[in-house]
């Protein structure tokens, strides 16, 4: 079925380039694609083939309307019967497209086209095929039935929408190629007569410059048009990749986006489209992949593209291990002659003429074999570091005499040149120092930062001298201010050396150990070091977990330590996680593992993953209940309550504190800790009403740490309660009170219960003066923090009728934020909750509707089932103003029954967060809470 569709939209292609109407070319196009959506999601062979034979023939009547015409035709009965064609299936075609757009954030939720809308599309088509007397022109008929199943399938299969594609521009030419135009005059013949090239050599023999340079040539663009692929796998590790990160990969580069399951079915629906030239570059580093899973699947999966007709592969491998089942074309990448390397080298070092230093140079360019990678990275050195041409012989001839002497003989693989270079007087002239440093580079991800290479190997004292030897061997390079190992080095160096000796690796250790002991919140050279060596100090503590010794408290420190300040400094998803759990903990040491499981719960808050959060705080909490250190079980257990709190599970917050405190571990605490404990449940109860206001936050008040926060809760308690919310003449001045790291909290929660109590009174000016304070404090440091309140102060202006100003505030607050949203539920849902209450305000149900589910979805995700209470019953009332009382009563009943699990009053649903209810004019809600007989008599 999938190769009769792809037939089907290759003829219709075809047609387009043949029908004599621009007009018709555009409707066929439309039409393609469609097709091409539509083969993505329809399971059901029959129906995909019904589909296929009424585009079939809605192609040929098309051809039949259009042949001979001209464009005089158009003004007539045919140019009108077109143009609304054009209209009809474009508004589809759009439609389609911008629901696809919403599913971006796909694992938040899938946009769904309901059946309604089909039937509209349905509806449209049969009016508009109408203007065609098709049996006139073609003696056919159009049954509309089997359309309208296949756009209610397309409907209906929200999980595999189609790959929407953007262009992707393939690289350029390399600027600097030499001494290869008839090897890419050879390749590209072979391109064009549709075979599949595996173009194999050493790492750095220019394979990727080849391909380049190939899927620019004139011959080859006429083919492929913009159909030319350029997928990269360089940088991904081998011992790890997944068909899941290959197929991703692979897509990126198409410019497509894979959604639900079996990505390589969806590449291949969207090359099957037309012909194309796809390279894989870097093949090297799936062909070698360790995973068994991956093993057994990628070869698969490139067998598969590669028998799709019209499709050409070219791959780059240091391996010979190319794909089975594919009829590759093997080409094995020679040197470069010795005209070219000259050319090459002297392309980049300019720091004398050609013809003073080709002598000189010549033979140091024989014994690198003309290899161009090498012959590029010692040039850019000499280049670097302003060597004349005579420093630069020197230091060679004083390092690389015998080598110099054309001694050693050609290699023709990568381990012989690596066996070359480590070999060589110079890399010899280091002794151990060589070997020790390349161990290291090879060991670090991220290579060795040059700035701190004399403070991270103390014990090799000319550490700058010995790396500058082997940057010019090529065995390393310089890279944004790291000493790096080009990817097929630095395996063949862990293959064949040890691991850092005891000496280095003690001296990395200590270095960063110190790094991370000395950084604080502030952000200071310390902090500088974690952001730009965090990837190696993570991999270090990684490994020394792994393999705890006499130094396990040393290790263990270092790994919480390192977490907070990811916290502070970069907050991102760590790899330790595993290497925490997998420790073998004993008495010694039970406190000190919970210690890592306590930091990375606090940097998974930070992330927003609050159900990892839950799990990292209770191995903590079971470490520390085994170490019998009752003040840290206390800490862990009131952090698990205050995460119930925030997913709007107050009973079980409640509940679970409770419990500490009627528990024999609560003396045992002590007066700060029952103070938190007291500040959290006061907290959740204010959500429940259980409590009167004013006996909220009272026993909390006098401790030193959490007094102040006390004293602001208690204060908003009593705004949330419709009580006299005054304290003192001027409750701000509370945050004058604040010290230290808590001031800018401390000053956030005053300046947020001030922007509260304004709303509450109808003073929306002044709250969201209120609201911009707080952006302002936090601006250029907390980003979450700015889109936050920015999306508060958002809706407020959007209550005020300003909807386009609210929607470009929401928009120009998350830009610099996207990377970071993706991975942060609670920025998701927040903002897109901002957004369907402003798009309900405006009256743009349709997109109120889609944002609220969304944030549904999101919520599910994370269990936050406060802000799915306001989703759901934003829903109920876009039911209720389209008179659908059924569905409005269902989605209010959903509502209530939320109420109950989180223990809040339905009527007190937003009482605590004013500034998330929906404008007053929505009465769908309060008439429900009324009852019955009052809702279903203000719906007639």
């Amino acid at each position: 079925v999938s190769q009769l569709l792809g037939v089907t939209i290759a003829a219709i292609n075809a047609t387009k380039e043949l029908v004599p109407i621009d007009l018709a070319k555009g409707i066929l196009g439309t039409i393609a694609n469609i097709l091409t959506l539509a083969q993505l999601v329809i399971k059901n062979t029959s129906d995909i083939q019904a589909l296929a034979d009424k585009c079939e023939a809605i192609r040929e009547i098309l051809q039949s309307a259009t042949k001979e015409a001209t464009e005089e035709d158009l003004q007539g009965h045919l140019g009108h019967a077109l143009s609304q064609l054009n209209k009809s299936v474009n508004r589809i075609n759009s439609d389609v497209a911008s629901r696809k757009e919403q599913g971006l954030l796909k694992q938040f939720f899938t946009a769904k086209i309901d059946r309604d809308k089909i039937a509209a599309w349905e509806k449209d088509l049969d009016r508009v095929l109408g203007l065609f007397n098709f049996e006139a022109i073609t003696g056919m008929r159009v049954d509309m039935k089997h359309v309208r199943k296949a756009l209610d399938l397309v409907g209906n299969a929200p999980s595999m929408n189609a790959p929407k594609s953007r262009l992707i521009e393939p690289p350029p030419r390399p600027a600097m190629l030499y001494g290869r135009d008839d090897l890419v005059a050879e390749l590209t013949n072979l391109v064009v007569n549709d075979e599949h090239l595996a173009l194999i050599g050493p790492g750095g023999m220019g394979k990727s410059s080849l391909a380049k340079a190939i899927i620019n040539e004139p011959l080859v663009t006429k083919k492929f048009a913009e159909r030319r692929f350029f997928v990269i796998y360089e940088g991904l590790d081998p011992s790890t990749i997944t068909l899941e990160t290959f197929m991703a990969c692979f897509a990126g580069a198409l410019g497509i986006e894979i959604t639900g399951a079996d990505p390589v079915r969806q590449i291949c629906a969207f090359l099957r489209s037309a012909r194309a030239l796809v390279v894989l570059d870097n093949a090297e580093t799936f062909e070698e992949a360790r995973a068994s899973l991956a093993l057994e699947y990628i070869p698969p999966a490139i067998a598969e593209i590669a028998n799709i007709p019209g499709v050409s592969l070219i791959l780059t491998s240091r391996s010979r291990r190319n794909a089975p089942n594919v009829q590759w074309i093997t080409k094995d990448i020679p040197p470069l002659d010795l005209g070219s390397a000259e050319a090459a080298f002297f392309r980049i070092y300019q720091h004398a003429s050609r013809n003073e230093a080709k002598e000189g140079v010549k033979g140091l360019l024989n014994e690198l074999d003309f290899h161009p990678l090498s012959i590029n990275i010692l040039a850019n050195v000499a280049q670097q570091n302003r060597w004349s041409p005579t420093t630069l012989l020197k230091k060679w001839n004083d390092r690389h005499s015998k080598v110099l002497d054309g001694s050693k003989g050609k290699p023709h693989s990568l381990s012989d040149t690596m066996q070359l270079s480590l070999s060589s007087p110079s890399v010899q002239d280091l002794g151990k120092d060589g070997l020790r440093t390349l161990a290291v580079i090879a060991f670090l991800p991220q290579g060795l930062n040059e700035d701190l290479a004399s403070d991270l190997l103390q014990s090799l004292s000319q550490v700058e001298d010995v790396c500058d030897v082997l940057c010019m061997q090529s065995l390393i390079c310089r890279q944004d201010n790291f000493l790096k190992m080009l990817a097929p080095i630095r395996h063949y160096m862990r293959d064949s050396l040890p691991p850092p000796d005891s000496t280095c690796l003690q001296e990395i250790c200590a270095f960063y150990y110190r790094t991370v002991t000395s950084c604080s919140a502030e952000q200071d050279q310390y902090a500088d070091i974690i952001i730009s060596d965090h990837l190696n100090i993570e991999h270090v503590v990684a490994f020394k977990l792994g393999c705890i010794l006499d130094d396990a408290e040393e290790t263990y420190n270092a790994c919480w330590q390192f977490l907070q300040c990811l916290e502070w400094h970069l907050p991102r998803p760590t790899t330790l996680t595993p290497a925490i759990s997998n420790i073998v903990a004993n008495s010694n040491t039970w406190s000190l593992k919970a210690d890592c499981f306590d930091a990375l719960a606090q940097l998974y808050v930070a992330l927003s993953q609050l159900v990892e959060a839950s799990r990292a705080y209770q191995a903590a909490k079971e470490l520390y209940l085994t170490a019998d250190d009752r003040e840290s079980v206390g800490d862990c257990l009131i952090s698990l309550a205050d995460l119930l709190r925030c997913q709007g599970r107050f009973i079980q917050s409640q509940n679970l504190l409770e419990d500490l405190q009627r528990s024999d571990s609560w003396e045992s605490l002590s007066e700060t800790m029952k103070a938190r404990a007291w500040y959290v449940l006061d907290k959740a109860r204010m959500y429940t009403f259980t409590a009167s206001a004013d006996k909220l936050f009272v026993k909390s008040m006098e401790d030193r740490t959490w007094g102040l926060r006390s004293k602001i809760r208690h204060w908003r308690a009593k705004i949330y309660d419709g009580g006299d919310a005054e304290l003192h003449a001027h409750p701000e001045d509370l945050s004058l009170q604040s010290e230290d790291l808590v001031e800018v909290f401390v000053r956030k929660l005053v300046l947020e219960g001030l922007a509260e109590a304004a709303y509450c009174e109808g003073r929306l000016s002044d709250a969201m003066d209120s609201l911009q304070a707080i952006i302002e404090m936090y601006e250029g440091q907390h980003s979450q923090e700015v889109v936050w309140y920015t999306v508060r102060k958002a809706v407020i202006m959007g209550k005020r009728g300003n909807y386009d100003l609210a929607r470009q505030l929401i928009q120009k607050a998350s830009e610099p934020f996207q990377f970071f949203a993706l991975r942060n539920a609670r920025v998701f849902l927040h903002r897109s909750y901002g957004s369907a209450c402003i798009e309900l305000a405006a009256g743009e149900c349709d997109r109120a509707e889609t944002d609220f589910t969304a944030t549904i979805e999101a919520c599910d995700i994370q269990s936050n089932l406060v802000f799915k209470a306001f989703s759901i019953r934003g829903l109920g009332e876009i039911a209720f103003m389209r008179h659908s009382l059924a569905l409005a009563t269902q989605r209010f009943e959903e509502a209530r029954s939320l109420c109950a699990e989180m223990g809040v009053p339905p009527q007190h649903l937003y009482s605590c967060l004013p500034l998330n209810t929906l404008p007053d004019k929505f009465r769908g809600w309060s008439l429900f809470l009324e009852g019955l007989s009052s809702f279903t008599n203000d719906a007639m």
